[in-house]
């Protein structure tokens, strides 16, 4: 006998849907829609109460499917019958509250360019404000605070009527960061700015509280890395709507580690959606997991934006007549929230990240991913300068560029632009983007270093002489395509001046490179001596004369020590050995040659034949960290399988795995006191690529400096091409951390790549043992997984842009660094900062001024926390910090900054920066300020200097 399912879904099956019109209601497809729409959800309604209600339904369903038997349809006077045969349901059916809410989904420029995404945006606009001029009872949401942007800019008339609209209540800004970003990719800063820049500016656009503004609404983010609720519930946001990313509670509170949590809902069906009757049968079951008796219905046409049509306002107001279904009402995500917040003690507690989904999104469309990482760097940089001249020199802190330049950074982190899901226009105007972000932030940064510069007192340090020479002004814009600020030279003669500064908050000693411009007396050593007069290692990395726009310039190599968050200055000049007189090199003695890179950390052998690594020994404790059976450091030609389509999506299986390194073409480049570096050249299928790896004095980093030309073309029916670097590991790894915005997460190995801010660590167990750490400059997707660690470099999927990576010389660094297996998160948080963050390199003149040669802002002197920001408020009202820290190691902790200058007044904000109330104390104790941060929290403090 068949079920009443069973027979349900063959009625449903056979009504013509295209015939539903509330208009026409004489239409043979209305009424049996009607009637069958009603059956389904009075059935859903006796499944949750033990089917209490099934008899009834028996009845009313049999005489349905008598009248088809006869008539062949379902009539007007059938429907009527079975909702009076259905009539015991009535109340219970009524007490569903079906609550519509109306959006637009807008992705910005994924399949189009920025002016579609902007017609897109107004067109969408107009149609919401005229519906609501016919329908009194409408309601709009919209979120995405770039949107309204985009309002302002291009049809601020229109803007005048969305915000009569908001003020009247019909239409809700579900607005609180600039764009529905990515959660995995963007570090923790980039998402606490979303939250600033987003509510200030709509505050101020809208005339509405910033307070308002508590729903990150992320319909369609791909995964929400394991802090997003401790940065939400630090921006004031209390409510998160996802669809993506868990197949977990439907609604539920998601609390971070640090114990914070917000009230979140999982779409259960989808966000794009419209009007049709059979919605009901969704929403007994839904209620049950919910605990409500309301459930939210999110609908409107989007992707391409549209919204709502008329159609479905029809359709709801004719539904909501029908006997046997649920109550609906037009409402806002606010109305929903608030029914929820009131089950909220009874609703599962899910913890830790909620991923993954869409795994080749951390490695596609690279030039992308390389923009957002160095746009966070160097505004991260620019902004802790800056704030430090206001305060030193009384500069002008540039806060409205600043913001300019984060829109940029935040913009591209929608998510289908930063992972690279878009198609040639969307990576076109992220690119563009990029170039205008980075105009801004090292301009300033650039600005900042030569204002404290010019208060650094460097008189008697350089001759001031030599009217005739060309050296000024020598270098103009070199070093900006390595995103540096530029290497001009403003000294002159046999001694200059160089200032080099340092952004960390801890002290910092390692290798920075200096260039010399038109340098014509290379005759005699050079001796390089910092700002206490010590002389300094240096190593030439070359001696010849590199042409560049009329000037000449050549690399010096030195081992600097640079306080925390400040400089030091240092002087090059000739000393007074003569260089050695030349003799014949012809060779005397042939030698075993060998390809061995060695420093007081660490020695690394490379095969002769591949220059794989076949030896790493930690001298520290001996380990060897190579296994015999299996060199790392190689370069695989991976060809993914293209079978699940959506190739910029999707890592493909790996079909096959080409070790690339054959034909090697290697040789040593440096053995000096400073670095010692390797140089390879391999190709493979259409492509090549060129590898200098160095280890430099005192280092446990391996640098891996990489250019490759590509040329590897995915095709349909074909494959992926991917580049990968590989490094197996010599221990058992039963764990992998890796960073994510504002900490870290371990996962177990997994045989898929997982998103990384910049880092992969294979843990080793035994604790005082050495275990491996890959850091990249510019990548995102790792896989941890069989005892190794692998990046993905590069990878040529071809839809929805058919060619993502031709055209583009990529340039790529990575390092493999040793650390102790129980190196703290803080640690390995700060070495993968100095990695991204290089020493700034300043050209500096001989002059009077007030400060030392060497000085530090800021110094982190105790707690378990790292910096994450430094900036000036943004109200810009006097000499006033903002800083940020997050705790790493999950343990409560006393943070203690050392300043430079008197602080009068410190205590703690918000991520609007707004003063928390009854907030604990921040102490004040000379030079230093401390404050406690409770485990794996984000803190800011605003410090008020004298």
């Amino acid at each position: 006998m068949k079920t009443i399912d069973s027979r349900l879904r063959l009625l449903l099956g056979a009504v013509p849907k295209s015939y539903w019109d509330e208009k026409i209601p004489s239409m043979p497809g209305y009424w049996g829609e009607r009637a069958i729409s009603q059956l389904v959800f009075a059935s859903e309604i006796s499944k949750v109460n033990n089917q209490a209600y099934d008899d009834t339904i028996e009845t009313a369903l049999a005489y349905v499917e008598q009248q088809i038997a006869e008539e062949g349809v379902i009539t007007k006077q059938t429907t009527l019958e079975a909702e009076r045969r259905l009539s015991v349901l009535a109340a219970e059916a009524k007490s569903y509250d079906l609550l519509c809410v109306a959006h637009a989904h807008i992705d910005m420029n994924w399949m189009w360019s920025w002016d579609e995404t902007v017609s897109v945006t107004l067109d969408t606009f107009r149609t919401m404000l005229n519906l609501m001029e016919e329908y009194p009872h409408f309601r709009f949401s919209q979120s995405q605070a770039a949107v309204y942007r985009i309002v302002e800019l291009y049809a601020p008339l229109m803007l005048e009527e969305i915000r009569r609209r908001v003020h009247e209540g019909r239409w809700e800004v579900t607005a609180s960061h600039w764009v529905e970003a990515d959660k995995n990719m963007p570090n923790g800063e980039s998402l606490s700015r979303h939250l600033l820049y987003a509510k200030r500016y709509l505050s101020q656009l809208l005339g509405i509280n910033a307070s308002s503004l508590n729903l990150d609404f992320e319909p369609d983010t791909f995964g929400h890395s394991v802090h997003v609720p401790e940065i939400l519930a630090g921006g004031g946001v209390r409510y998160y709507y996802h669809c993506r990313g868990s197949d977990g509670p439907i609604a539920y509170r998601w609390e971070a580690p640090s114990g914070k949590s917000i009230l979140c809902y999982r779409e259960p069906t989808w966000y794009n959606d419209f009007i049709q009757p059979i919605l009901g049968s969704y929403v007994p079951d839904i209620c049950r997991q919910t605990g409500l008796k309301t459930h939210l219905h999110v609908y409107g046409v989007g992707d391409h934006g549209g919204g709502p049509t008329r159609r479905d306002l029809e359709r709801l107001s004719g539904m909501n007549d029908w006997p046997v279904y649920p109550t609906i009402r037009f409402g806002t995500f606010a109305d929903y929230y608030k029914q929820l917040e009131s089950v909220s003690g009874k609703l599962p507690v899910v913890r830790g990240e909620q991923n993954f989904v869409f795994t080749g999104c951390y490695t596609s469309q690279t030039r992308i991913k390389t923009a957002n990482r160095i746009g966070e760097a160097v505004i991260n940089e620019a902004e802790l300068f800056s704030a430090a001249a206001g305060v030193l020199t009384g500069a002008s802190y540039p806060g409205a560029a600043y913001e300019e330049a984060w829109r940029n950074v935040l913009f591209n982190q929608f998510h289908d632009i930063l992972p690279g899901s878009g198609v040639i226009e969307t990576r076109e105007h992220a690119l563009g983007l990029f170039q205008n972000t980075m105009a801004i932030a090292n301009t300033n940064r650039k600005l900042a270093l030569e204002s404290i510069a010019a208060e650094i007192d460097t008189s008697g340090l350089a001759d001031t002489g030599g009217m005739l020479t060309v050296s000024e002004g020598a270098g103009v814009g070199f070093g900006s395509s390595a995103f540096q600020i530029t290497q001009v030279e403003r000294g002159r003669g046999h001694t200059r001046i160089v200032h080099l500064f340092n952004s960390s908050a801890c002290d910092r000693e390692e290798a920075a490179e200096i260039t010399l411009w038109d340098w014509k007396s290379p005759i005699r050593t050079l001796i390089v001596k910092d700002s206490e007069g010590n002389e300094v290692p240096h190593q030439w990395i070359d001696k010849g004369f590199h042409h560049y726009w009329g000037h000449d310039y050549m690399r010096l190599l030195i081992h600097a020590q640079v306080p925390a968050c400040g400089y030091r200055t240092f002087t090059v000049s000739l000393g007074d050995e003569k260089h050695v007189p030349f003799l014949p090199t012809d060779p005397r003695v042939d030698r075993e040659e060998k390809f061995v890179l060695e420093n007081e950390r660490l020695q690394v052998t490379f095969s002769p034949i591949d220059a794989t690594v076949v030896s790493m020994i930690d001298k520290k404790t001996g380990t060897e960290l190579i296994d015999e059976n299996r060199p790392a450091g190689i370069f695989r030609l991976i060809q993914e399988d293209y079978s699940k389509g959506m190739t910029a999506w999707w890592v493909g299986r790996y079909m096959s795995i080409a070790n690339a390194h054959n034909g090697v073409k290697l040789k040593m480049e440096h053995r000096g006191e400073v670095r010692q570096s390797l140089k390879y050249e391999l190709q493979f299928g259409s492509s090549a690529l060129k590898v200098n790896v160095s280890l430099d004095r005192e280092s446990p980093l391996l640098h891996y400096q990489i250019e490759c030309d590509w040329h590897e073309k995915g095709k349909w029916g074909q494959s992926i091409p991917q580049l990968n670097f590989h490094w197996p590991l010599a221990y058992d790894s039963s764990s992998y951390r890796y960073d994510v915005p504002f900490g870290t997460v371990r996962r177990k190995p997994l045989d898929m790549d997982v998103p990384g801010n910049s880092w992969a660590l294979g843990q080793r167990q035994e604790t005082g043992r050495p275990s491996v750490m890959v850091v990249t400059s510019n990548k995102y997707g790792f896989r941890g997984t069989d005892n190794a660690l692998s990046v993905s470099l590069i990878r040529s999927s071809f839809d929805p842009d058919p060619y993502p990576e031709l055209g583009n010389h990529h340039k790529i660094r990575l390092a493999v660094c040793i650390v102790d297996s129980d190196t703290s998160n803080r640690e390995l948080a700060e070495t993968a900062y100095r990695f991204n963050h290089p020493l700034n390199i300043l050209s500096g003149t001989a002059h009077a001024g007030t400060k030392d040669k060497a000085g530090s802002f800021l110094r982190l002197t105790e707690g378990t926390v790292v910096l994450s920001a430094v900036k000036m408020p943004e109200d810009a009202r006097g000499k006033r910090w903002i800083v940020r820290v997050y705790e790493t190691e999950g343990q409560a902790t006393t943070a203690a900054l050392q300043l430079f200058q008197p602080v009068a007044e410190a205590y703690l904000v918000d991520a609007s920066e707004v003063k928390v109330p009854d907030g604990p104390a921040v102490r004040i104790d000379a030079g230093t300020v401390s404050f406690e941060v409770a485990a794996y929290s984000v803190v800011s403090v605003c410090l008020n200097f004298e």
